[in-house]
């Protein structure tokens, strides 16, 4: 996992949480943000994203934490991460991810890690957008 700076999307964090599998590419993730093994990107908005997603009645019972093991987690990522304010962007080819293009606007040298297909597929970031597995293969 060598690369520049990345932001990890939500989906990905929500995945790595619900793996039962250590070794997937998710759950590698996940645990190397929390222990600050790679340079990771927040925002404000993205984190509270998290927040949101994670404190779902749907996602508790999947995850299985409680509110203040999922306060926590987030507590941990945030002290890890480097904060940036997002910047006007492009629109996203998904409206609903559009904090992420955002996000990573702030800086051309950020690498988005994401599971979400139609980020994924556009075809002005490639490169910039990856996907969990290409992230751990090293880019």
């Amino acid at each position: 996992m060598n690369c520049p700076a990345v932001i990890v999307d939500t989906n990905v964090v929500v995945a790595g949480l619900l793996t039962a599998n250590d070794a997937s590419p998710v759950a590698r993730i996940l645990d190397g943000m929390l222990v600050a093994a790679f340079p990771f990107v927040l925002s404000e908005a993205l984190l509270a994203e998290y927040r949101t997603v994670l404190v779902r009645p749907s996602l508790r019972k999947l995850h299985g934490l409680t509110v203040a093991e999922v306060e926590t987690i987030l507590t941990d990522l945030a002290q890890h991460a480097i904060v940036l304010a997002p910047v006007a962007a492009p629109l996203a080819p998904d409206p609903g991810d559009q904090l992420l293009w955002e996000l990573l606007a702030a800086r051309a040298d950020l690498v988005l890690v994401t599971g979400d297909k139609l980020l994924l597929q556009d075809v002005g970031m490639q490169g910039r957008v990856i996907s969990p597995q290409a992230f751990v293969a090293g880019g």
